[in-house]
């Protein structure tokens, strides 16, 4: 009776540990996924940081928008690579266009997407303040060749000083290629420098007219 009595606690007691063994185990699991998590986190900030760095080092020299934006859009093309890229600014009247020529343009049929932005539609863009994607577009009156259009992945980035909308970033390229969520991070990142340095040519230009 005794040796079935320690049989039992022995069995009560090696099931217990192996509950606690389990248990500690995933413990484990969460702390290193935690940890992983952690770790890409900074490495992804260290990314924007650096990416930010030669950013506002390249563009730092530049006194007109026709040299500022060529360099701003070479920049953004080494981080995002083989996409087209235009920047849309308001102006009184309407919008300018400044297109960024990829070496590796995509091809959108006949009609290239830049085209199909209408004034009504650049200024929802503008008031929305946002990151918009293909379906957001769509929704704010975008037009076009539906099927051709599919087939990119597209965000804009807003352009914005103190509360005040100077225009956008298009950037698009193959939907085989979708635009990723920590390449557009790295590229809102660098536009409060971007829109200074916008503001600043716009006054020299206007202040020479």
């Amino acid at each position: 009776m005794e040796k079935e009595s320690r049989q039992t606690r022995l069995r009560l007691l090696l099931k217990k540990l192996n509950v606690q063994r389990k248990t500690q185990a995933r413990k484990i699991d969460i702390l290193c996924n935690d940890l992983i998590s952690a770790h890409r986190e900074f490495i992804n900030r260290l990314d924007t940081i650096s990416f930010a760095a030669r950013f506002y080092e390249s563009i730092l020299a530049a006194g007109e928008l026709s040299s500022l934006l060529p360099r701003a859009g070479k920049l953004i093309e080494e981080q995002i690579p083989d996409a087209n890229i235009a920047f849309f600014l308001r102006q009184p009247d309407g919008f300018e266009l400044h297109l960024h020529q990829s070496e590796q343009p995509i091809s959108l049929d006949t009609q290239s997407l830049e085209n199909s932005f209408t004034t009504e539609l650049v200024e929802n863009i503008c008031k929305s303040n946002k990151v918009c994607k293909l379906e957001d577009l769509y929704a704010m009156g975008l037009q076009g060749n539906l099927t051709a259009l599919n087939k990119v992945s597209v965000a804009t980035i807003p352009l914005s000083r103190h509360g005040c909308s100077l225009g956008f970033i298009l950037i698009y390229r193959s939907r085989q290629r979708e635009l990723k969520q920590a390449e557009l991070i790295n590229i809102a990142a660098v536009t409060a420098g971007l829109c200074k340095a916008i503001t600043a040519c716009q006054t020299v230009s206007g202040s020479a007219k």
